[in-house]
């Protein structure tokens, strides 16, 4: 049997904490059913009180443990609450594994129907209609078969997510892959701290856009109402472990962005009486209001009615503690478990159902939130390509100013200053000549830069027409980075006289060359696609724009037969005139 192995990677802003890992524990603590719960935090106490650390996980399915009228399914052979204790934990430097393995996940399957849920949503509001919840976290299961590496697949998850309080435990049958955003409870200095999450808005495609959908979401009454109720239900639970007077909520309605999602939170604090064991935590706050609804009892009851299947580690609780009763969980939501021994996965994905949900808007909810497990987000760095002329950057301006907005998008470190500091020194080396230059910049602001001499070009240039589809609603498309699989993919289909391929979208509307904007003359008019259709905002297209030299106008493919002229643009070598052909079935 494999040895545990545990690994937080919890990110706290405040305190800059860094990753941890937990090795060798000395013993696990398990329970398998509700009358041993009690028995396996009093060992936890004892181990504590020992000078150890320990580790590890609670299921949703323990709650009447420490609270009778907490109703859930029974845990049908998964552990209800599983620690190991440990002498101290490792800090490191990075916030993954440093080697990704091969691993494969079959097409995820929701085990119940669209009508399943939309029927779930109405009992939901008929429910509150008859007053006995206000609010319901009804959740669904996805399962897929697994094999290979689960270590690749976490590293894999947190690319996608981002989260502050991911984890990764390997318990030996069962390994957990948390990515969750999303904080329990933090006990520091004599303080506790929850931070409930409720309230969600897909991200944009460009930072305006994405600004807008985070805009909506802080501005929505129905996201308000739900995120109210659950702070009303975590100050409650808090007042049972403070002292009097001290419970504050320090913040309201904070908006958090993650690569797929926003997420609408608040924060609650309180004095924490240190009297008080772990169990006493547990049974003050466990489980977490904001996975319940409100109010706790009566909502457990409707939503093991509801759902077929038990949560177990999801919507329970991952975290460690010290000797020194310093602690922090998560709430484990973006939550894979794998099951070793079946090969399958599971995922939980869920929303607060309240009287003004409509079950298309909550399940399209959930499509957003289960969206980490199909994508297969490279680690990339953002990019930009300039023309150097003489010493000079032509359009330096426009250029920062792009590469602030997708580091804004991407939540990378603002690599502005780091970024003209690179550029200048690279333009000491190649005072004259015309050249084109690639800055680079990590997520940690870092930059380089390079530059390779820039030849003249046989025009028109030849191009041909992409022969599938570009999706508009894929990020990339709308920011300039390393991650070109799209572009790679697509000329990878051409044949080797093409010197670039012109993508189209969902639509059929024209979109971009793979290294350019396109502009077509028509009836005396220079026009070219809006970003909606789905493509870069080129530096050299938006002076263009903003000079009025041409205009933006939906185009479609069979406007290519119709133009009078085309054109491939960019900053680096302006206007190129194009021939776009169509691709042989052979290249």
């Amino acid at each position: 049997m494999r040895t545990p192995y545990l690994r937080f990677d919890f990110r706290n802003p405040e305190d800059g904490s860094r990753p941890l890992e937990f090795t060798n524990p000395l013993r696990v603590l398990t329970a398998g059913n509700l009358a041993e719960v009690r028995g396996v935090f009093d060992a936890v106490e004892q181990a504590l009180a020992g000078g150890h650390t320990v580790a590890g996980f609670v299921s949703y399915e323990a709650a009447p443990a420490f609270r009778p009228e907490l109703k859930a399914h029974d845990g049908k052979g998964f552990p209800l609450v599983w620690f190991a204790v440990f002498e101290a934990p490792a800090v490191l430097e990075t916030t993954d594994f440093s080697e990704d393995g091969i691993y494969r996940v079959s097409d995820w399957q929701m085990t119940s129907s669209e009508q399943d849920y939309t029927d779930a949503v109405h009992s939901i509001r008929q429910a509150i209609k008859q007053g006995t919840t206000y609010q319901v976290n009804y959740t669904e299961r996805l399962t897929a078969a697994f094999e290979g590496d689960d270590r690749a697949f976490y590293n894999q998850l947190l690319r996608n997510q981002q989260a502050d309080y991911s984890a990764y435990l390997d318990t030996g049958r069962y390994r957990i892959l948390s990515a969750s955003p999303e904080l329990f409870f933090r006990v520091a200095d004599g303080r506790i701290t929850a931070k409930p999450m409720k309230g969600t808005a897909p991200r944009g495609r460009t930072t305006a856009e994405d600004d807008r959908q985070a805009a909506n979401l802080r501005a929505s009454q129905k996201e308000q109402a739900e995120n109210l109720m659950i702070v009303d239900l975590l100050r409650n639970d808090i007042s049972r472990l403070a002292r009097p007077g001290t419970v504050q909520v320090s913040a309201l309605f904070e908006t958090e962005t993650y690569p797929t999602v926003h997420q609408l939170t608040s924060t609650v604090e309180a004095v924490i009486r240190p009297e008080l064991s772990v169990f006493d935590w547990f049974a003050a706050l466990f489980p977490c209001g904001s996975i319940t609804g409100a109010p706790k009892a009566s909502t457990m009851r409707h939503i093991n009615t509801l759902e077929q299947t038990p949560r177990n580690v999801y919507c329970g609780a991952i975290g460690y503690i010290t000797p020194e009763k310093q602690a922090v969980f998560n709430v484990p939501i973006r939550t894979v478990l794998i099951d070793s021994a079946t090969g399958m996965a599971t995922y939980g994905v869920g929303g607060g159902i309240t009287w003004d949900s409509t079950p298309e808007g909550e399940y399209a909810e959930l499509a957003a939130k289960a969206r980490l497990l199909t994508e297969r987000r490279p680690a990339f760095e953002l990019l930009e390509s300039l023309l150097l002329d003489d010493g000079k950057y032509p359009h330096l301006t426009r250029h920062l100013a792009r590469l602030a907005d997708s580091a804004r998008y991407f939540r990378f470190s603002p690599p502005a200053v780091r970024a003209v500091t690179c550029l200048e020194e690279l333009a000491e080396q190649f005072p004259a000549g015309v050249y084109k230059v690639r800055l680079l910049c990590n997520k940690e602001g870092e930059c380089r830069a390079e530059a390779v001499p820039l030849g003249g070009l046989p025009v028109p240039v030849r191009c041909v027409l992409a022969r599938t589809p570009v999706d508009s609603a894929n990020p990339f498309l709308y920011h300039k980075t390393t991650n070109r699989t799209i572009y790679d993919e697509q000329m990878a289909q051409a044949d080797t006289a093409a010197f670039s391929v012109l993508l189209w979208n969902e639509r059929n509307e024209l979109t971009e060359f793979t290294i350019g904007n396109i502009v077509i003359e028509r009836d005396g008019r220079l026009l070219t696609p809006p970003v909606d259709s789905g493509l870069l905002p080129g530096v050299f297209r938006q002076q263009l724009l903003d000079t009025k030299e041409i205009e933006e106008n939906v185009l479609h493919i069979e406007d290519l037969a119709a133009a009078d002229r085309i054109w491939l643009i960019n900053s680096v070598r302006g206007w190129v005139p194009a021939e776009v052909h169509l691709m042989e079935e052979g290249d």
